[in-house]
């Protein structure tokens, strides 16, 4: 699932744990909370691994297109 649906979810599941004394749903609901801002971070760091790539292919083929 993505990551916003899973923070909305694991939030949903806080309050509820919060306001049913449930501490199964509350630590539930932290743990969907922290699945989201993980899946968020790799996708960051994706990106930015993705424009690396990019830009040192540029790099490259500019370095070669010279001869």
């Amino acid at each position: 699932m993505g990551k916003n649906f899973d923070d909305a979810i694991g939030k949903g599941k806080e309050v509820f744990g919060e306001a049913t004394d449930n501490s199964g749903k509350k630590i539930e609901g932290k743990f969907d909370q922290a699945k989201g801002r993980a899946k968020k971070k790799a996708e960051e760091v994706g990106d930015k691994a993705r424009k690396h790539a990019e830009s040192t292919a540029d790099k490259a083929e500019q370095t070669f297109d010279k001869d």
